[in-house]
Parts: C-alpha cells; structure tokens; sequence
C-alpha cells in the first residue's frame, strides 16, 4: 500500500478547522496512529497558526514515506542498529535530500513529538533518540542571574546543531533603489508601510482602511500616532495568532497614507462594484489573498530591476533594525528601546526581539541617521 498526504475539514466544537492533515493509505484507509497524534497536538494548541498545520503533515508524510521505502516499521525502536530510526531520517534529510538545515530541524520536531506521543499512548516502548546536554546560546536578558542552567540546556541528541544566521536587512542606499524601482504607486506604497510599520506579510495585505484618517484633523498633537491592530474589531486585520497590538505611525507618513487613501486608492476600489475593508487592492479591485505570498512576489521582483535579492519579511527586519538604531542613538526618556521594538513587531518573547541587537553591534560604526526621518525624507524625492 501506498500512502497518501491529504487534507481534510473537521468540525470541534462548532467551530470549522479547514486544511487539518491526514495520513492515508492508498486504500483510503487512515494511518490512525500519526492522524491521532495530529489531533492531539495540534488541536490543543501547541502550533497557535493553522497556516502551519499542513507542514506538519508533510513532515510526517515524508517521514512514514521514508521508512516505508526501505521496509521499516515506525514502531521498530529496538533494531539493534547503530543509527536509529530518526537520526537515518534525519542524514537522509542532510545528506541525500540536501535540506537546508531548519527544513530539517522542523521536520525532526514534529516527528519527535510523534515518538514522545507514541511512548505515552503506550505503542512503543522507547523513544528512538535521547537527550543531552548542550551549551544553551540564550541571549543575557533579564533575571539572568538567577538563571540556575549555567548556560547549558537538555536537546534531542537527533536534533543537528543549529547555526542560526542573522537576519537580512536592507541598508538606507538598498532601500532607496527599492523604492526608486517601484514604478506602480500602489506597490510602492505597500513597501513603505513595511518598512514603516514593520507588519508581517499578512498584516500589509489585510491592513484595513479604517485605520487611516486625516492628522490634520485629529486632536492629538504627538509626532508618533498610535493605531491599535485588533483582529476582532471588525476591520478586517489579521494579526499573528490574533494577537492585538498597538504600533506608532509618525504624523508625516499617516498623512501620506490619508493622501493614498482618499487621492490613489480610488483607481483599484472603482474596480469592483463591492466596498473592500483592506486598503491595499490588486489590479482587479480585490484584496490580495490574506496570506500576502503574492507580495512576496511583487516585492522579489522589484528588488530584481533594483539588483537586490529581497523578501517582504527582510523589510520587516529592516524596520526593526533602523528603528532600533535609531532609539540607541536618540534615546528618548522612559522608552526602552529593545521593548518597543518587541511590541511594534508584536514578539511574544523579547528574546526574539534581540536577535537585532547582534545586527545593530555590527552596524556601531556606520553612520546611521533616525530611520523615520530618512525614510520620510525619501517621499520628496521618489
């Protein structure tokens, strides 16, 4: 038998679960071990966005493939080789497969949960990996010292080491050929709210024009405007995990976004004979699909005629590295840097957040001036 990755739509609760994965065989017969796992952990929870479930899936797909084409039994934990199950997969990935390393590394999480959920339900009786020791690379943060690890941490001894690269960001020269390059105004606009607001892929093409209004004419008097992302405001926004957030707009790029709204904006919503709620709108007068992946294509392409290899999450790690940056050499009083940055970006934990300041000790002796203030310069003469 021949087994088969699929998809299927449940119903818990009342509430619909679209795109849950499924292991079958070509009998149509479910592989019930791994599909009771899947319910397990991901309908309680430890993966928050559905838009990873299928990923799951493909992990365990490739892997139950894996060993059924060389005539293995997942349940074989004791065969006495000196290579276990997971560590053959897991060269197989590195070595045969050419992976890149987190690839890898994810796939081997969730078959290691699958193991570890196997051994509690009682279906084998080991795990086919152990755990050791390792030195722990978490950034100092805070409470620190009372850290009782030493800097050492337990892992998966199948797990290959992580190298993790720092993140990619674009320099004041890079972005401004970027934007010079984007020809369609509608395009060009959503590159400047990324690089602005720092949003997830998401977050840009779900921004909802309600969100934007005349300063001019608004009481507050502050540089910076706060604007709150809450996916259950009705608006339309769709924040990681729904997650509401608060970010700060300067006055001068809010008038710019009121200016497209009410001056721009009306070529594309004219369009399509129903209102739309989000602000950006493709050639058809539609909202772009919510998962942004034709952003990412849009903004490839635009970094290709400007000769930069570019991605919209990169203007996300522009952002926060300028905008950090920025608040270390212009401190202002009671705001620590590192947490708004971690708030702005919406980071659950600050350790996320301080990835960029492995960034910002290497741009120490680069002349950066304040972010905003440079990119609302570049709106005079792009």
């Amino acid at each position: 038998m021949e087994l088969v990755w699929a998809t299927e739509n449940l119903l818990i609760a009342g509430q619909p679960h679209p795109g849950f994965p499924i292991l079958l065989w070509d009998s149509m017969e479910s592989c019930a071990p791994a599909n009771q796992f899947f319910r397990h952990y991901l309908l309680r929870g430890a993966i928050g966005s559905k838009r990873s479930w299928p990923s799951t899936g493909r992990a365990m797909y490739d892997y139950f493939s894996f060993l059924q084409a060389h005539e293995i039994d997942w349940r074989d934990v004791d065969r006495g080789e000196a290579k276990s199950l997971v560590a053959a997969y897991r060269d197989y990935c590195l070595v045969d497969c050419s992976l890149a390393l987190s690839t890898t590394r994810q796939r081997l999480t969730y078959i290691c949960k699958f193991y570890e959920f196997a051994l509690k339900e009682g279906w084998v009786k080991r795990l086919p990996f152990a755990y050791e020791e390792r030195a722990s690379r978490h950034a100092i943060g805070f409470l620190a010292h009372i850290d009782s690890r030493g800097g050492r941490a337990m892992a998966n001894d199948v797990m290959p080491r992580s190298h993790k690269a720092l993140p990619k960001f674009l320099s004041m020269a890079e972005i401004r050929l970027l934007l010079a390059a984007a020809e369609n105004v509608h395009h060009r606009m959503m590159i400047r709210v990324a690089l602005h607001m720092g949003l997830r892929r998401e977050e840009i093409t779900t921004f909802p024009q309600a969100y934007i209004f005349d300063p001019e004419k608004a009481q507050r008097t502050e540089r910076n405007l706060r604007i709150r992302l809450n996916s259950f405001d009705g608006s339309g926004i769709k924040t990681k995990g729904s997650k509401p957030r608060d970010i700060y707009v300067s006055r001068q790029f809010m008038a710019e976004l009121y200016h497209y709204l009410t001056k721009v904006r009306g070529e594309r919503a004219s369009l399509n004979k129903s209102p739309q709620k989000a602000l950006f709108l493709n050639h058809s007068g539609e909202p772009y699909a919510q998962d942004g992946k034709s952003l990412n294509r849009i903004i490839s392409e635009i970094g290709k005629r400007a000769g930069i290899n570019v991605h919209t999450h990169m203007l996300r790690h522009t952002y926060a590295t300028h905008t950090l940056v920025s608040l270390q050499r212009n401190p202002t009083s009671g705001l620590e840097p590192l947490v708004f940055v971690q708030q702005q970006l919406g980071h659950s934990s600050i350790q996320t957040t301080m990835i960029y300041l492995h960034l910002v000790n290497e741009m120490a002796d680069e002349a950066v001036l304040a972010y905003q203030d440079d990119l609302n310069a570049l709106a005079e003469v792009v």
